[in-house]
């Protein structure tokens, strides 16, 4: 039987901060979805490193998302966040008394899995078998990733405060770096353990779910948060990408 570890949407999934800064990356149509797309410096050494963004509810254009994505580019990767909501992000029904949000979850959730497989297999053809896949996803974005974990299409993966994330995805995976919290994800790290799988796990105190895309960055604790499991991600990505 597949047990649900990491649970549906929730208020704090829909909660948060939005960040300022300037994005530097630009948007094309990568099989037909509208991608994020943010590229490394010009000197960047071969193989070609690629990161798979999964965004959280708010898609891959939000100014906080965007600056995440650019954040990994400056660090050598070229960085692709598809949307997988079609423009039809949370944030925009977030004033709406009669939103029902189980029906936009389960209308987006179809939509996304749909689209995803054949915008990987684009992403592929454009940047090679040559290059490097990892993949990074956020809340409603972490099943997208789990999945991946289990194909030879990523050497790594990380998500952080995953939605829907079922016992069997973590059997099924090869590589994996997770942060989620409590009795749910020791289990996830027992089957990770039992599995002798590769891994890393954070905690962070101080923060709450969605703290990785949208924590409050005049908040010490939360902005060093934050600002710590991108770094680590790079680091887990890089290890694997050489």
């Amino acid at each position: 039987m597949t047990t649900l570890l990491a649970g549906p949407l929730g208020d704090h999934c829909v909660e948060g901060v939005k960040h300022t800064g300037t994005p530097v990356g630009k948007i094309v149509k990568i099989a037909n979805v509208e991608t994020y797309v943010s590229e490394p410096p010009a000197n960047t050494t071969a193989p070609k490193k690629v990161i798979l963004f999964f965004a959280d509810v708010f898609g891959p254009f939000f100014v906080n998302a965007k600056l995440l994505q650019d954040y990994f580019a400056s660090n050598g990767f070229y960085v692709v966040g598809l949307d997988y909501f079609f423009g039809d992000t949370i944030d925009l029904h977030n004033e709406e008394a009669s939103f029902d949000r189980n029906a936009w979850f389960t209308k987006s959730r179809k939509q996304a899995t749909e689209a995803t497989p054949g915008w990987v297999k684009a992403v592929r053809e454009i940047y090679g078998e040559d290059a490097k896949y990892t993949a990074v996803g956020y809340c409603f974005g972490g099943p997208f990733v789990l999945d991946l974990a289990a194909t030879d299409d990523v050497v790594a993966v990380a998500f952080a405060h995953p939605a829907f994330v079922t016992d069997e995805q973590f059997k099924n995976i090869k590589k994996v770096d997770h942060t989620f919290p409590a009795e749910n994800r020791r289990k996830a790290e027992d089957i990770l353990a039992e599995g002798k799988k590769t891994y890393l796990l954070q905690l962070f105190s101080g923060v709450s779910h969605g703290f990785a895309t949208r924590a409050d960055p005049e908040i010490e604790a939360q902005r060093w948060a934050k600002e710590e499991s991108a770094r680590s991600i790079v680091g887990w990505f890089k290890r694997f990408s050489s």
